[in-house]
């Protein structure tokens, strides 16, 4: 007895209370409904039953006894609901953060205001019943007796019979979502998903093949709707709310779990090392020879926080803001936001760890601007702002894989995903010194693996950056989100000839004390310091006076772009631009300049061997980043449950062009603050059958990866793999890259299908495949660019509309702007795989804005 009485105060018991007597209350209404049925069989069949009722239980009980007991039994049954339904709410309240009880009223969810006001309803329906056809209170024809002519007198009142159906109606809603909850407690109920997962799902059974042969009809790309499952509410506290809502995975039984990181940059980094504190398993994977040779290391200028140190009006909001606008209005309203908000965090976690941030005089927190905004928000550490916050996430992980929470694979690189009974249950690595092929086993998998600018070929990134782990994900079910939104960068190192096979960046913020320009005349070949000022172009603060040098990059690319299309470029071939520093030199003497920027005025010098104290930089746009990415959802979850997709790889923040210092700040923010919450709200609810590397599902991916790297070694061509990526890089950038055309971008989707045939016909890459074999690692990530190509240039084609960096010479205002079309593309697209060579089929994702009214955008 003691323990029924302890059950009851529980939770789970007070959850089964509900559950049963909501049972009895329900059999009891569907039994009086269809009785009641019988009031169409006319008078005497009606009271004849009606009489039935209360002799029931004759002879042992008398006329109207057992109805009573009934009556009393439900009666009991409804109080014990109620107290029931009381209790769980008070102790979800309970468990909630403080903040979580003020909430407004409309950031509930919609389930539970119907449960609640249902509840309330239905029981005022009940006291109306009672009233009205028990006790004749309310029916001022009522004859005690006559059932018949009762009903028939009640509901010969209008008022009566619509109340009666909107009760059976709310009735109907309390009782769908009871069994919902029900369900959903045993773990019988799957999370919601929408019409694309349950589509995949059906058409991949097992997740482990995908029909090449399946096409759109007609060879036209299908639409269908992508839900993000953002939270209801405000956006200020959207976040916050879904944090204390979901669901939570117990401490014991997070070693039970076991999650795979791909990446070791900042957010792959970040994320094994969070994950690993709060309990979980981890395996932690990269294809660098330390995690700390990540490419994330190479970021110089800064990283964003609204914490307006600087005390010049920044706020949240404005970071917001300015990320939304910057991104030209194409990125998810609600994640852009939260980013914003836990910038803040990102800061005091770093300087926790001791990452050696530039600091005042005062001893507080430097900060410098960056572009497209008016505000200094951007927080560094010299010129290696990267390089130090990757120190402090490495040795977040180092501390993790000391205590053997994490294992750390380094020289591992990911080559497959393992879908089973539809979610992500692993991945097949190959070990880059052996050669050996592996299969790894886990709860779930994160993807941290950065983006895809080496398409081509030349452009700022590290040249082991690489699509292939994204792309086999795609190709294995997740949907590829805005391929074609690819950044490029205003201030790098111009290229000097074809021999070269990398840029170099040179951090934006320079354009905080440098200033561009190029000579007003074509052709001038004089050397910039014989230039006097009144022949140069200072271009970019003549045509955007309110933000000058510091418009965003997309705009200050284009621009660069356009003077040196006019013959007024700068440097070996007119492609360059000036970045002078003489009046900043002038104005903060030469000491200040090195302080701030020393390491990169070295840098540039070693490799042009030009003095930039001296002469200016030559600068030049090259690709640095791609805000394209796999579609995640606001959980950071891909359209294949179980795998999640972080930093650089996903597509969620940016839009159409990222602002500068950013993205650090994404990549810490997903790793730190976001992940580690909404994997386990994946994990506490995914019921996962057993497997391990012996699974049919992983030999099976095996065996195709396998199939894929002796395909690669048995072409016997006579062309390298760099010669191919070389030429599919020249047609990438003339044709999809910071301008683009439909003429051009058809011309560019035929000659990547048949560079791709030339691809598989002559490349040689020699060696074994179970040996240290480089040229095959670079014939594999370059097979996956020739694939993914097609697709980025479809997606450029497809969005018929100028924003951000996706420029299409066709859609541009008369100032030679971005030309947004809202109406017909204001939606993500994101594009799910047929089969190599067939075309994709589109999912779209709305984007919706609650806060900020889209416009177009001017830093003028």
């Amino acid at each position: 007895m003691r323990r029924l009485l302890s059950l009851s105060r529980s939770v789970v018991g007070k959850k089964v209370i509900m559950a049963v007597s909501g049972l009895i209350l329900f059999l009891f209404v569907v039994g009086h409904l269809l009785g009641n049925l019988k009031v169409f069989e006319g008078a005497e069949k009606f009271n004849a039953y009606a009489e039935g009722l209360r002799t029931v239980g004759a002879p042992f009980f008398g006329r109207g006894q057992l109805l009573w007991i009934a009556r009393i039994a439900l009666l009991v049954s409804l109080v014990a609901h109620v107290w029931a339904a009381l209790g769980v709410t008070l102790a979800s309240r309970q468990a909630r953060p403080v903040g979580y009880r003020y909430l407004e009223t409309s950031e509930t969810t919609y389930a539970a205001r119907t449960m609640r006001w249902g509840g309330v309803l239905i029981f005022l329906y009940v006291v109306y019943h009672l009233l009205d056809f028990t006790f004749g209170r309310l029916n001022p024809s009522f004859e005690p007796g006559n059932v018949y002519h009762n009903v028939l007198a009640s509901f010969a009142r209008w008022p009566v019979s619509a109340v009666y159906i909107a009760a059976m109606l709310v009735l109907g809603l309390h009782v769908y979502h009871g069994a919902w909850s029900a369900l959903q407690t045993l773990g019988w109920h799957r999370p919601p998903t929408d019409r694309w997962r349950r589509r995949r799902r059906r058409g991949d059974r097992g997740g482990l093949h995908h029909d090449p042969g399946r096409r759109a009809r007609g060879g036209a790309a299908v639409t269908s709707a992508l839900n993000a499952r953002v939270p209801a509410g405000s956006l200020e506290t959207k976040w916050t709310r879904h944090r204390s809502e979901i669901r939570l995975v117990a401490p014991a039984n997070k070693p039970k779990h076991h999650i795979l990181v791909v990446g070791s940059g900042l957010a792959g980094a970040s994320a094994a090392a969070s994950l690993a504190e709060l309990g979980y398993g981890v395996s932690c994977f990269c294809f660098q020879d330390s995690p700390r040779r990540a490419h994330s290391i190479a970021a110089q200028g800064g990283i964003n926080a609204a914490k307006n140190y600087q005390n010049d009006g920044d706020s949240i909001f404005r970071l917001f803001y300015d990320t939304l606008k910057g991104g030209d209005f194409r990125a998810r309203e609600a994640n852009v936001y939260r980013l914003a908000e836990l910038s803040v965090n990102i800061i005091d976690q770093c300087v926790a760890q001791g990452v050696p941030f530039a600091r005042e005089y005062g001893g507080l927190l430097a900060n410098r601007s960056f572009g497209g905004v008016q505000v200094s928000r951007t927080f560094y550490a010299r010129g290696q702002t990267g390089q130090q916050l990757l120190l402090g996430a490495y040795q977040a992980l180092s501390r993790q894989i000391g205590r053997g929470k994490v294992r750390m694979y380094s020289r591992h690189e990911m080559l497959d995903l393992v879908v089973l009974d539809g979610a992500a249950r692993g991945i097949v690595v190959r070990d880059l010194v052996s050669g050996r092929l592996s299969s790894h086993v886990a709860d779930a998998v994160v993807l941290a693996t950065g983006g895809y600018s080496n398409i081509y070929y030349l452009s700022t990134n590290a040249k082991g950056c690489n699509v292939t782990a994204i792309w086999r994900a795609h190709k294995r079910g997740a949907a590829f989100a805005n391929p074609c939104f690819t950044q490029i960068h205003p201030t790098c190192i111009p290229p000097t000839g074809h021999h070269q096979a990398k840029l170099t960046l040179m951090s934006e913020s320079l354009r905080n004390d440098g200033r561009i320009w190029v000579p007003r005349s074509r052709g001038d070949g004089r050397a910039p310091n014989e230039v006097p000022d009144a022949e140069r172009d200072y271009y970019l603060e003549r045509l955007y006076p309110s933000y000058g040098n510091l418009v965003p990059r997309d705009v200050a690319s284009r621009r660069a772009k356009e003077v040196c299309d006019e013959g007024r470029g700068v440097g070996p071939g007119g492609h360059g631009v000036y970045l002078d520093f003489r009046d900043a030199i002038a104005r903060h003497g030469r000491h200040v300049i090195a302080e701030r920027y020393g390491n990169l005025f070295e840098m540039y010098e070693r490799i042009t061997g030009e003095d930039p104290y001296q002469v200016p930089m030559r600068i030049y746009p090259a690709p640095h980043y791609t805000m394209g990415g796999l579609w995640v959802d606001y959980n950071l979850m891909s359209a294949i449950p179980g795998l999640f997709v972080i930093g650089e790889a996903n597509f969620s923040e940016h839009g159409a062009n990222r602002l500068g210092a950013s993205a650090l700040m994404q990549g810490l923010a997903d790793g730190y603050f976001i992940l580690p919450y909404t994997i386990g709200d994946y994990l506490a609810q995914a019921k996962l059958a057993p497997a391990d590397a012996s699974h049919a599902a992983f030999r099976q991916v095996e065996r195709e990866v396998d199939e894929r790297v002796q395909k690669l070694l048995a072409a016997q061509g006579r062309r390298s793999a760099d010669q191919f990526h070389r030429e599919l890089g020249r047609l990438m950038w003339d044709h999809c890259g910071m301008s683009r055309n439909a003429a051009g971008l058809r011309q560019a989707v035929e000659r990547v299908r048949a560079l791709r045939q030339e691809f598989w016909e002559d490349v040689y890459v020699g060696g074994v495949g179970a040996d240290f074999n480089q040229a095959l690692e670079h014939a594999g990530r370059v097979a996956d660019f020739f694939e993914f190509a097609e697709l980025m240039c479809h997606d450029a084609l497809h969005r018929e509309e100028s924003c951000g960096c996706h420029f299409r010479e066709e859609y541009q205002t008369p100032e030679g702007e971005a030309k947004r079309d809202d109406e017909r593309f204001g939606y993500v697209a994101a594009w799910e795989f047929t089969g190599v060579g067939n075309p994709p089929v589109l999912h779209k994702e709305p984007l919706t804005f609650e806060v900020v009214h889209p416009s177009q955008r001017s830093y003028k």
